[in-house]
């Protein structure tokens, strides 16, 4: 396993891949908790094994597989973390920023999976680090959960703090992160912003709509920048590629005075780009 990344402060940076890509190795040798076979790791300027006690007071880390006493109750487990440092933030007003205020006193086994996922996330906050390390941190969550978890997250980059987050849900990734590094079996692949990597690797895009207009396919393979028509009865997919590709198709209905419905753009995403660099899907 060899990886290189760098992440800038006050970026969210992700590192995705698969299940057993080797996300969770990586933070955890970033984090000092792994001793690395070989190379060097610099943390805020610091080495996150020889300098672990200075390190702490500056970083917060969320586990995946963290868990708590079942009866431990959300101001105690609070409580103790905040005991851990010589500085730490109002603990009600953090609470409350993450939605744990009315919680406060319940136990830890009575909390919804996205509840345990903010009060942990709470614990990583609690003295204040400039650098927070988020491991799957919306895994198994209902999308209600882990849309408000990614609300947190982009909550904490806008107020200057760095996050570092592995996970393997492309959508995460997109709609979190400002660059990412794509992992697969331990090798970084592929490093950049979701945008630029999928205009980079996957600049093809499509529209589909349907129209009953006869010899239509035939009209829609003349179109400057089209790569290919696929027709199923009235319904078309025409794919191909350029900025001004939709715009053209746009153009191309107005021009034809066609009477369509459904029409509707399909762009490529991070997990097309995952698909095309690595030759299987993230949940292969």
């Amino acid at each position: 396993m060899l990886v290189s990344f760098s992440v800038i402060e006050g970026e969210i940076f992700g590192l995705i891949g698969p299940n057993g890509a080797g996300k969770t190795t990586t933070m955890e040798c970033v984090e000092g908790i792994r001793k690395p076979d070989g190379g060097a790791i610099s943390v805020l300027g610091m080495d996150p094994r020889r300098d672990a006690y200075a390190l702490q007071n500056r970083i917060g880390v969320q586990h995946q597989e963290a868990q708590l006493q079942k009866r431990i109750k959300v101001w105690e487990a609070v409580d103790l973390w905040a005991s851990l440092y010589p500085k730490t933030v109002d603990r009600g007003a953090l609470l409350d920023r993450l939605g744990l205020a009315e919680k406060r006193n319940a136990w830890f086994m009575t909390l919804s999976g996205g509840q345990k996922q903010r009060l942990f996330i709470a614990l990583a906050l609690i003295h204040d680090p400039d650098l927070l390390f988020l491991d799957e941190p919306t895994t198994g969550l209902d999308p209600q959960a882990r849309r408000a978890i990614w609300g947190l997250v982009t909550d904490l980059r806008d107020r200057g703090k760095t996050v570092f987050l592995t996970t393997h849900l492309m959508e995460e990734a997109e709609r979190l992160c400002d660059r990412v590094a794509i992992i697969e079996h331990g090798q970084v692949v592929e490093m950049g912003s979701p945008a630029a990597l999928v205009k980079k690797h996957c600049p093809q895009r499509a529209v589909v709509f349907s129209c009953d207009r006869a010899g239509l396919a035939e009209l829609l393979r003349r179109i400057p920048g089209v790569e290919a028509v696929s027709s199923e009865g009235p319904t078309h997919q025409v794919s191909g590629t350029g900025e001004d590709f939709v715009t053209r198709m746009v153009h191309f209905v107005s021009e034809q005075a066609l009477h369509i419905s459904d029409f509707r753009t399909v762009m490529p995403t991070l997990e097309d780009v995952f698909l095309k660099l690595t030759g299987h899907r993230i949940r292969d």
